[in-house]
């Protein structure tokens, strides 16, 4: 590199690394423009891709083997052309509380079978359920202080087992699994009066009360209630299928199940039975409604329409006084509570759970008070 002496004449030749930094800065002024040019296209081709797929339909953008969970098909609501007049033909389960059962030790036998029910009008399903009941299980109706000597068939083709919650016992020795073509006894002592929950307690527990295996026992308290003229049994549940259950019967969607997407929702196991068959009573009567919410999953927030509860017992406490003018009671899953309603005008009064997409999937009744005219408009 060729050095000159400095002046005011004479300009300064610049080094080799002044050069290259100039050259440098030049090049760099020219690449972020034509950088930033082809950002911009790229972000709009990634917006146009974005808004076409959102554009299309959702089962479109999520096809078979997607790692998203799809909507689940319900069955709601979908029955037979000829439903009113299988409904009208159904026979309606028997609501009214049996009589206590004799003797200081009272013996109960069930036996568990794989059989169809129908869960609505024309709807049938595939049920782990109690030979000759179906679902729910034969009420059990004990007193305080007796013996209650359980003895369980299994003629169904997996192991079952039976939990009382009326009973205090240990579960690993009472409540055990019974082989297929096995029986299995046990005995307890009823000493907490109440309307308690029984289910199937076999693994997984939310696939046999789903499927059937759940009923009520009825415990009454040494010192008898206020007397009533009727006395109904409700047990609420409700039922995930996997088809609609017209053509052949529907099986359980565990994915319903696990979700709480139930198709039908019933009192007594088969929707609305008790709109076309319903609970009688007189004029002037107390009618007492033992309501236990089998689920597996589901509260039922027990209401009748039309009148107020003159007596609950909530979560079937006996042993406290009864709330008084009260007009829905939560019963949870698994729980059970006791409703007296006096009622003197002859008129259809609805007894729902006041979850009003229950009622809408079959969890309703009439109580029908003399001979009123007309039908329901609700």
């Amino acid at each position: 590199m060729a050095v000159h002496p400095v002046s005011s004449s004479q300009p300064v030749l610049e080094s080799d690394s002044s050069v290259f930094f100039k050259v440098a800065t030049i090049l760099l002024g020219l690449t972020v423009p034509i950088v930033c040019f082809f950002a911009l296209m790229l972000w709009a081709d990634a917006r146009d891709a974005h808004e076409a797929v959102a554009a299309q339909p959702f089962a479109e953008t999520h096809a078979a083997g997607h790692n998203t969970a799809l909507p689940l098909n319900s069955f709601a609501g979908i029955v037979p052309p000829n439903a009113q007049a299988l409904a009208e033909a159904h026979k309606a389960s028997d609501a009214a509380l049996p009589p206590v059962l004799a003797g200081d030790v009272a013996k109960v036998k069930m036996t568990l079978k794989d059989m169809v029910v129908q869960v609505a009008p024309g709807v049938r399903y595939n049920t782990w359920a109690f030979d000759g009941h179906g679902a729910p299980g034969p009420v059990v109706h004990v007193r305080e202080g007796q013996t209650v000597e359980m003895t369980l068939v299994n003629g169904g083709a997996i192991p079952h087992s039976i939990d009382f919650h009326a009973a205090r016992i240990a579960p690993d020795l009472a409540f055990r699994d019974v082989a297929p073509g096995e029986s299995f006894t046990f005995r307890f002592k009823a000493i907490d009066p109440g309307v308690y929950m029984y289910h199937c307690g076999t693994k997984p527990v939310l696939a046999h009360i789903a499927n059937g295996m759940y009923g009520a026992i009825v415990v009454d308290p040494a010192k008898p209630l206020p007397p009533v003229d009727r006395e109904y049994v409700l047990v609420a549940s409700e039922w995930y299928m996997d088809a609609d259950g017209i053509k052949e019967p529907a099986n359980l969607s565990m994915e319903k199940a696990r979700t709480v997407q139930p198709d039908w929702t019933t009192f007594n196991g088969y929707a609305n039975q008790y709109v076309t068959h319903p609970l009688t009573a007189k004029p002037g009567e107390t009618t007492r409604f033992y309501v236990v919410a089998a689920g597996p999953t589901l509260d039922t927030n027990f209401h009748v329409v039309g009148t107020i509860f003159d007596r609950a017992w909530v979560n079937a406490d006996m042993k406290s006084p009864p709330q008084q003018g009260v007009q829905t009671v939560l019963v949870p899953a698994g729980g059970g509570g006791i409703f007296d309603v006096k009622v003197d005008q002859p008129g259809l009064y609805p007894f729902v759970s006041h979850a009003f997409a229950h009622v809408d999937l079959g969890q309703v009744g009439l109580l029908k008070v003399g001979n009123p005219k007309g039908t329901m408009s609700h």
